[in-house]
Parts: C-alpha cells; structure tokens; sequence
C-alpha cells in the first residue's frame, strides 16, 4: 500500500532503484522516518529498459545489496533478465521501503529557517536532509545528427529495443561501442541481420585468462578496493565502460572478429548529411586502444600472478584477428539497404529539480563518498561515486550504508535547532 504524504520527514530520498532502497534499508535499521518518492516504478529501469536478452557483466557474486546478496548456485555466471529481476524484487520485498511511485519531484530547495522543502506531483513535504539517488541515467541521450535521419528509417535508443524481430527488415546502424551497444551489435548479428557499428573510445577486457574470471582475478588484485580519490582516478567517474558479455557463460566481445563475420564497422560519428551517416577515419585508433587496455589489464593479471607464484595457464598477448583496410568515412543509408539505428550513445542526468549549490561547472555533484558541501544533502548511485562498484549490485550498499551513517550522525546533532526553527 502506497504511503500517505506526511508534511515533514527526518530524510526523503529521490530515486526508488536500487541505490534509493539501499539508502531506505539503512535509514529503518537506523529508525530514521523517511520517504522515497519515485517518478515512475520502483527498480523500473530493470524492468523495462532492458533488452530480452541482457544478462549480468559481472558474476553473479558480486550481487551484493544491503542483506540480500546472492543466493543462487550458480555464483559465478551471469543472471539473465528474469533471474535479475527476481533478485531484485526480493530485494524490494524485504525492504519494504515507504515508496511514492509515479511522483516526479520538482523541487528541492533549502528552507530559510534550516532543513529542506520538496516539491513533488504529489504535494509538498519538508525535510531535515535529503538523498538524491537519481544516478546519472536519467534520459537516453540521442545526438542532434539524428534530427538529419531521412523519415523512413526506425530509431530506437538502447531502452527501447528488445530484439532483432522488433525491427524492420534491412539492415541495422548501432550507434555507440559501450557495454549495451556491443552487447545488442552481438544480439542482432547472432539472429542474422546485417549490422554496421559505429565505434566510440569504448575499452574491452577479457572475459576470461588464465583460467579464471577477469573480474574474479582483479578482485584479488584489488581493483575493486581503489577509490576515484587515488592518482588518478577522479577521471573514471566520466569513462565508457569495458565491453564484454556473460551471455551464454560469459565470454569476450571482439569488434574484430565480428568484422570477419561480416559486421561493418566504422570511426566515431561525425554527422548525417544528405542521407549518409559520416564517420571520423579513427575506427583503427578505436580497436586499437580497446586492445590496449584488454592486453594492459591481462599484464595487471601476469604481475599478481608471478608476484604471488599462482600456478596458472600460461600469459597470452591479444593480436588483432582483423585490421581495417581503409576508414570508410561516408555510411549510404539507402545503398546499403538500411531500415533502423539503434542509438547506444549513453544517458544524461536530470538535476534541474535540484535548487541547492552541490554541482561543479560541469552540473555534476560535488561529493565525497555521497556527501556533499552543503549539510543534510547526500547523492548515491553515481558511478565512481567511491570505488568501481559504486552504483552497481557490489558495492551501492556499502556507499548507502556510509552515507547513511554520515546523514545520521548529523540529525542526531542537528535535528532539535531544525525543529526549533520550524516552530517544532
């Protein structure tokens, strides 16, 4: 049953996925009395924007939600969408988060007399603190050149599309080299369309090498331990995501060996003009720094190996199985017979309800782990918000938890003069 809107809250949280429930399991093991508000369905993302065949990157050990981490027997494969979904929604079920679904919020602002004032489609309730779990994927981002696609030709961004029979028949544009557009470039090629993919700066890493899970092997490592405030690190929190898969068990996602297969492959696009889609001769540039990084993070594998004498399967090194004879830098839509684009280019977030001074010149939270510059207001679910699982299934608990501990000890310090002011 839906909550009754209440005219004050110690804490509301905005955002009901998965990083806004972590944040309501801690707020009731604490006792702190909250709110979610959720501008559609709780945990919808999972739910409809997600194609018939996604499955997990990750193994699924890294499941790993406040209370709820993985149960099955399988812990290193990769859940496909309905065992997803059925992680999530026991999840859901055993926080029993107070949730106002379908209520877009639409302002947050700061009280003159301390606290908070949210404005939502629901009415208005104020606040000692505020959690913004909205995370960076607000609204699928479709570049303007897609406004100079000729009338006939079906556009979908990666939310939208399902599988191959969805699309007309003809060819097929993935627009974006990241994990969802080379995992959907894959789901089309596998039912037999014809596919041109045009590359971005997209790394990739191995699935496997030397006889274990990449992922499992940089655990040992480490690498999930880092935090973006290590050298160098403050950039990951804008960087594309490796591409790989764990369908059918899990395994490599090579653009090369799909270009032997017949996939056409071209550089970052450039624009769309008089029904062609244009390209940036870079597309050897883009393998080759993909390589790069899948052969770096095989090294970072060799070294632990060696310094801590595992017995292991021997070091390889990746060699192109394919190398572009020429950039093709101009894509004839009609020539080659092509019906749709799937636009694989990326979210954008939504802060615009957000009237407090938390962003930086470029509109993304300034924060330390989820806590920001101005007292009583936390984000969570960025990614990098803190270490490389930060906003995913391995480590959004954690930053919850720590965020939550920060958002308590403050009420507890802060409440009786917020109260005081409010004529409480």
């Amino acid at each position: 049953m839906s909550p009754v809107l209440k005219p004050h809250y110690s804490t509301i949280v905005i955002g009901g996925g998965q990083a806004g429930l972590s944040a309501s399991h801690y707020l009731k093991t604490s006792g702190i009395d909250h709110i979610v508000f959720e501008k559609k369905t709780v945990a919808h993302k999972w739910r409809d924007e997600r194609w018939d065949a996604f499955c997990l990157v990750t193994p699924n050990w890294q499941c790993q939600l406040p209370d709820h981490p993985y149960d099955g027997d399988d812990p290193h494969g990769f859940m496909v969408k309905d065992q997803i979904l059925a992680y999530v929604d026991r999840f859901i079920s055993k926080v029993d988060a107070p949730v106002l679904e379908d209520t877009a919020v639409t302002s947050v602002e700061k009280r003159p007399g301390g606290g908070f004032k949210v404005e939502s489609t629901a009415g208005t309730a104020t606040a000692d603190s505020v959690v913004l779990a909205t995370s960076l994927y607000a609204r699928p981002a479709i570049p303007r050149p897609a406004e100079r696609l000729p009338d006939g030709i079906l556009q979908l961004h990666t939310v939208d599309y399902r599988n191959a029979a969805q699309l007309p028949e003809g060819a097929v544009v993935v627009v974006g080299s990241g994990q969802s557009g080379a995992q959907i470039a894959e789901d089309l090629h596998l039912a037999g369309k014809t596919v041109h993919m045009v590359t971005g700066n997209a790394p990739r890493c191995a699935r496997f090498y030397r006889g274990r899970d990449v992922v499992d092997w940089l655990s040992d490592v480490g690498q999930y331990d880092i935090t973006v405030e290590h050298d160098g690190m403050t950039k990951k929190k804008h960087d594309t995501n490796h591409y790989l898969t764990g369908r059918d068990g899990g395994r490599d996602i090579d653009l090369r060996k799909f270009a032997l297969e017949g996939m056409k492959l071209y550089g970052r696009m450039a624009g769309v003009s008089d029904g062609k889609m244009l390209a940036e001769p870079n597309l050897k540039a883009n393998l080759d720094a993909a390589d790069r990084v899948y052969n770096g993070i095989n090294a970072l594998i060799d070294k632990h190996i060696a310094a801590n004498g595992i017995d292991a399967p021997p070091a390889s090194v990746y060699q192109p199985l394919w190398e572009p004879e020429s950039e093709t830098i101009e894509l004839d839509l009609a020539a080659e017979g092509i019906t749709s684009v799937i636009w694989a280019t990326g979210f954008t977030p939504d802060w615009s309800y957000v009237g407090l001074p938390i962003f930086d010149g470029t509109g993304y939270p300034v924060q330390r782990r989820g806590v920001t510059g101005v007292d009583g207001v936390y984000v969570l679910g960025l990614p990098w918000l803190w270490t490389w699982g930060s906003g995913r299934f391995l480590a959004v608990g954690k930053d919850a938890e720590h965020v939550i501990g920060h958002l308590s000890a403050y009420l507890e310090k802060s409440q009786p003069a917020l109260r005081q002011a409010a004529g409480g």
